[in-house]
């Protein structure tokens, strides 16, 4: 037996077989032990074909020969169907066995092997002794083949014989053979069962039944299909929900996605989902569930598109009213669905127990009966009390009556946003405003819900087209406003030009005039530096606009969040009014944000505390916007927290875990180009310090083009400085001086030096390379000039650090590097602190001065308890240069433990050896499957196992022996 799912771009089979490691290892087991029979149980699609294929090919059936014969799907089945396919290819062994005369009876069943059977037997007038001899030859012949496996598929579909004969052979099996018995459990006869259920002593008998691979079993098992290391959670949810865990639907889903184009590769290789909602179902699940229904009764069939319709579980009388039935027709039905398992029971309540097999169902319902029901189920929802008012405007929509379900799903979408469920608010208003007929106003009321609830949500849809379809009518000028407003902010987050979002914003202001949170907000927005041809004065007067304004908000709420906005933008210029603005919002709040829009604030000038080298300030704000943001429905406000809190984390030199919610918040804004950035930013500057040099270089020149691209500016210096120092070490100083230069000239033109002094040593260096001296002097100079009198706390230890690079002499330097680690201790920031040290004890050595040996320890340490494993390679050379003795280095980081089990690598192992899965331990220890799976893998490379089995087995016993 051999499986070929083709290459990997073309593949549609794992080449791997994924969560059904222990059933396999049962069946093996069982199989190995003739004579013995396996069953084989579980529903169509569930991949009983695979193991029976992975069984085969294990090295313990080596030796065995494997026979395999399947029923088939036919209304008149051709007698012992299976048992006559499986022998059919057996010629060649049976020409070398000794075979009973009594096998000449299957000469007329089995024509291909005449030339190796016995003689004919004369034929016998009673057809149960012809059976019985039949049955006789048949056993004759399989126990001449030696050591064998007998595999029957789709038993389901079994004639009568072929069932009667597994009977007679199970009674006396042959010593040397097993038997496995496949079948769909819902749908199998009752003969097969009691065919297994007779079984003598003598013969081994297991029982093996497949369940659907969980959501986590089906992101791997996509991911093999699709050869790559994973697929984002988004996407395996998705798939798993959409598929009901059946490995058949998943293969068959991801095969339309490859023919639809609806599949994208990110970077690193992980795959993610374009509209995986609109996909069908499978045509193998359709036409097996389909048939499965035609075979029911009409009350049964009319019971089962009542319930496709409905979707959801409902109780009984609901069934009945949608379905036209009586409740005696409706009860009948449901029994024999109910039976047949497509239906299942769930507290009072039955539904379709797999997506698939509703959506088959539903798609067989003719378009006039199919709106008829729909009408029916709306009408049935209505009276349900609070009324489901998604599930109404669902099936008024689809009883094709639209004014009606224009009003109900704006009711729906009103809910929703209640609810904090935006993105279900989303949802429902862009259906309506692509597929509803609509007055030009209501289109420009919907439009602007459509636009607010997008905003909120992680990662907004891209409807700007329907905002600005709404603008093509006429429009009252306060929606209007809105509605520009709303397409900037929109643009925003999906990462459009930034010239675009002023251009928007612009279009809004004298629209908004009676709006004055409104006014102020956009006012606050257009003073944010996010375009580049814009200079730092204008942005100062829309600033000082929104001030102005902010009196007349009249909402206290909305008033502290414009604050924040302009606290935010002003800190970034340094202008020091940002503090008492910051003040003023925490007095306004007494500390505690409780709004959204005031976490909103805190959060803003915390990135922006962060950026300017506040650092013990930010994280008091951002604790306070988290432990705020924790308490909303909406995750969107504390996955922005979490966003800032990577920064705050990776400036403070608080490196720990941070690499994986780097990774966490990488695949949670996928689709927010403007917010993703700033997880971009922490990854690639982790991976440069981390020592991954190939892909640090390769990755901060991506992100720092982009960010220039995007106006995130604030974030600029971070990208920059790594880049630069990565291509001073490599000597490529020139060419990244001119890949950095448009960040340079934005923080020219804009003022924002406060921000960006962080970048100006990799400056200094990098020009001091490539013999800019003089043009690197003039910028400190210039930079010294700019800076004095703003609020710029980084400063004094970044134009040291800089200066550095610059003097004359090695003692020289050396001072100047020592008071930029001073300077950069006393903020906080350890990594350049440590980086500073370092370059002053380099100096220090070529100077013969004896203090060199202390900055150089203080900077090895530092890196090791970073894990900064380029920077630590670096010094520990200086220290070897020197002769000078340090602390063993850890190949791990920050605590390497070399052939042994880190204290987390062991935590896991020891779940994972108890059973739990990758995302059950990820919910104990509050980390990503993918960080279970890095500590779980370097487990079983230390301990040198392949297998949680194994591994269960190894620490036990390392704790029995403790």
């Amino acid at each position: 037996m051999t499986l070929d799912g083709g290459t990997a771009a073309g593949r549609v089979i794992s080449p791997v077989l994924v969560g059904r490691e222990d059933q396999l290892r049962r069946l093996v087991t069982a199989m190995s032990r003739p004579p013995a029979v396996v069953v084989l149980e579980g529903e169509a699609g569930i991949g009983k074909t695979r193991l029976v294929t992975e069984m085969a090919a294990h090295p313990d059936a080596a030796g065995r020969l494997f026979l395999v014969g399947g029923a088939r799907r036919i209304r008149e089945p051709f007698p012992l169907g299976p048992v006559v396919e499986a022998l059919r290819g057996t010629g060649e062994l049976l020409a070398r066995a000794e075979l009973s005369p009594v096998t000449g009876a299957l000469r007329g069943l089995l024509p291909e092997l005449t030339g190796v059977l016995p003689p004919p037997l004369e034929p016998l007038d009673d057809r149960a002794a012809e059976r019985h001899r039949l049955f006789r030859g048949l056993r004759e012949v399989l126990s001449a083949l030696g050591p064998l496996v007998l595999v029957m598929e789709d038993l389901h579909w079994a004639d009568e014989q072929t069932v009667e004969f597994l009977a007679y052979l199970l009674a006396a099996l042959p010593d040397r053979m097993s038997v496995v018995l496949v079948y769909r459990g819902e749908e199998v006869g009752a003969g097969v069962r009691e065919a297994t259920g007779r079984l003598p002593d003598s013969v081994f008998h297991h029982h093996v039944v497949l369940e659907a691979l969980d959501a986590e079993q089906t992101g791997v098992l996509a991911a093999s299909i699709l050869d790559a290391k994973n697929v984002t959670p988004d996407f395996g949810a998705h798939l798993h929900e959409l598929s009901s865990g059946l490995p058949l639907a998943v293969q068959e889903l991801l095969a339309l996605l490859r023919e639809r184009g609806a599949l994208i590769q990110l970077r690193g290789g992980r795959w993610a989902r374009k509209a995986l909602a609109e996909l069908d179902v499978p045509p193998g699940v359709r036409d097996s569930v389909r048939e499965r229904v035609g075979r029911l009764s009409a009350a049964a069939r009319g019971v089962a598109e009542a319930a496709a319709v409905l979707q959801v579980p409902v109780q009984v009388a609901v069934l009945a009213q949608v379905g036209g039935l009586s409740r005696a027709e409706t009860v009948a039905g449901l029994d024999e669905l109910l039976v047949s398992g497509l239906l299942a029971e769930q507290d009072g309540t039955v539904a379709f127990r797999h997506v698939l097999a509703a959506q088959a169902v539903y798609g067989g319902v003719p378009l006039g009966r199919r709106q008829d029901l729909h009408t029916r189920a709306a009408a049935a929802v209505r009276s349900v009390k609070p009324v489901p008012l998604g599930q109404e405007a669902h099936h008024l929509r689809q009883a094709g009556l639209l004014r009606e379900w224009v009003d109900a799903a704006e009711q729906a979408a009103d809910q929703a946003s209640e609810l904090g469920d935006d993105a279900e608010a989303v949802r429902i208003l862009e259906d309506v405003l692509r597929n509803a007929p609509l007055e030009p106003e209501r289109r420009g009321h919907l439009a602007v819900r459509l636009g607010w609830a997008a905003g909120q949500v992680l990662r907004p849809p891209e409807v700007i087209d329907l905002l600005s379809e709404a603008l093509e009518s006429e429009q009252p000028g306060p929606l209007r406003g809105q509605l520009h407003f709303l397409i900037g902010l929109l643009q925003e987050r999906l990462g459009d030009a930034p010239g675009a979002q002023r251009r928007a914003f612009i279009a809004a202001v004298d629209d908004l005039g009676d709006r004055p949170e409104l006014a102020a907000w956009v006012m606050a927005a257009l003073g944010r530096p996010m375009d580049a041809a814009v200079p730092l004065a204008e942005h100062t007067v829309w600033l000082d606009r929104a001030l102005e304004v902010v009196p007349a908000i009249g909402d206290p709420v909305e008033e502290v969040f414009v604050l924040g906005k302009v606290a935010t933008s002003l800190s970034g210029f340094g202008d020091r009014r940002w503090a008492a603005l910051t003040d003023d919002v925490r007095r306004r709040t007494g500390g505690r944000p409780r709004h959204r829009q005031e976490v909103n604030a805190y959060r803003s000038i915390a990135e922006s505390a962060c950026c300017t080298g506040y650092f013990e300030l930010a994280d008091q704000l951002l604790t306070a916007a988290s432990q705020a943001a924790g308490a909303e429905s909406s995750r969107e406000p504390l996955a922005r927290c979490r966003l800032v809190a990577l920064v705050l984390a990776y400036c403070r030199g608080t490196w720990t875990g941070l690499a994986q919610e780097t990774a966490l918040l990488l695949d949670e804004y996928g689709g927010r180009p403007f917010d993703r950035i700033t997880a971009e930013t922490v990854a690639a500057c982790l991976a440069l310090a981390h020592g991954d040099l190939d892909v640090a270089r390769r990755d901060l020149h991506d992100v720092v083009r982009r960010t220039v691209d995007l106006g995130g500016y604030e974030l600029l210096p971070l990208s920059v400085t790594g880049f630069l120092r990565l291509s001073s070490a490599r000597g490529e100083a020139e060419a990244a001086l001119a890949v950095t230069g448009a960040a340079v000239t934005v923080w020219e033109t804009k003022g924002l030096w406060p921000l960006a002094v962080r970048a100006v040593p990799a400056l200094a260096e990098a020009m001091a390379g490539v013999g800019r001296h003089d043009e690197a002097a003039d910028l400190i100079t210039r930079l010294s000039a700019r800076l004095d009198g703003l609020d710029a706390p980084l400063a004094p230890a970044a134009l040291a650090h800089a200066r550095g690079h610059l003097a004359a002499g090695p003692t020289a330097a050396a001072e100047r590097f020592l008071a930029a680690g001073s300077a950069y201790a006393r903020l906080g920031a350890l990594y350049e602190a440590a980086q500073a040290r370092e370059q002053a004890a380099g100096c220090l050595f070529a100077a013969a001065d004896t203090r060199a040996e202390e900055p150089l320890r203080a900077a090895i340490t530092t890196f090791q308890a970073l894990g900064a494993r380029w920077d630590l390679d670096r010094a520990a050379q200086l220290a070897r240069r020197y002769g000078v003795a340090v602390k063993g280095r850890y190949p791990g980081g920050p605590q390497g433990y070399g052939d042994g089990l880190s204290p987390r690598e062991r935590e896991i192992a020891e779940m994972a050896a108890a059973g739990l899965t990758n995302r059950e331990i990820g919910q104990q220890l509050f980390v990503s499957p993918r960080t279970v799976e890095k500590h779980l893998g370097a487990a079983l490379r230390k301990l040198g196992l392949r297998s949680r089995a194994a591994l269960g087995m190894h620490l036990g016993g390392d704790r029995d022996g403790r």
